[in-house]
C-alpha cells in the first residue's frame, strides 16, 4: 500500500484492517472496528450487526486457505472505499468495499463481489437476510 506517512486517516484505517485480516489477526482486526459496527453484502442480501457478531461471521464463516492483496485504498477520516483481490480454492476474484469511518474506528461495511450468489448454507446462521 506504500508509505502510512502519505495515507489519510480513512486510507491508514482501511490498510491496517485488510492487512490483520490476510493475517487472521483478529485482536487487531477487532480493535479497528465500532462497538455497533454493520456489516451488508448487497448480492447475498446478508447483514451483520455489531463487533461481536462480525468477529464470528469472519472466524467461523470463510475458513480455509484464502489470501487477499490490496489493489487500492482510498478515503478520509469519514469513509473510504477498496479494491481487492481475493484468492481461494475458486481462483482470484476482486472485491470493492465501502466503509463509513465515526471517530476513528469501522462503523460500516459494505462489500460488493463480482456477482449475486448464495451465502454459504455453514454460515447462514451467523448473518440476517435483507434485500434492496
Amino acid at each position: 500500500m506504500g508509505n502510512f506517512a502519505d495515507m489519510t486517516p480513512g486510507q491508514e484505517l482501511i490498510s491496517a484492517y485488510w492487512t490483520a485480516a490476510n493475517a487472521r489477526d483478529w485482536a487487531v482486526y477487532s480493535d479497528l472496528l465500532a462497538d455497533d459496527v454493520v456489516y451488508e453484502a448487497p448480492q447475498s442480501g446478508e447483514r451483520v450487526t455489531g463487533k461481536a457478531a462480525y468477529m464470528r461471521f469472519n472466524i467461523e464463516g470463510f475458513p480455509g486457505d484464502w489470501h487477499l492483496t490490496v489493489a487500492r485504498v482510498v478515503g478520509d477520516d469519514q469513509g473510504a472505499a477498496s479494491w481487492i483481490q481475493m484468492t481461494d480454492s475458486d481462483g482470484t476474484y476482486p472485491g470493492l468495499s465501502f466503509f463509513d469511518i465515526i471517530d476513528g474506528r469501522i462503523a460500516k461495511i459494505t462489500d460488493f463481489w463480482p456477482q449475486e450468489y448464495e451465502p454459504s448454507g455453514s454460515r447462514a446462521h451467523l448473518a440476517e437476510r435483507f434485500s434492496l
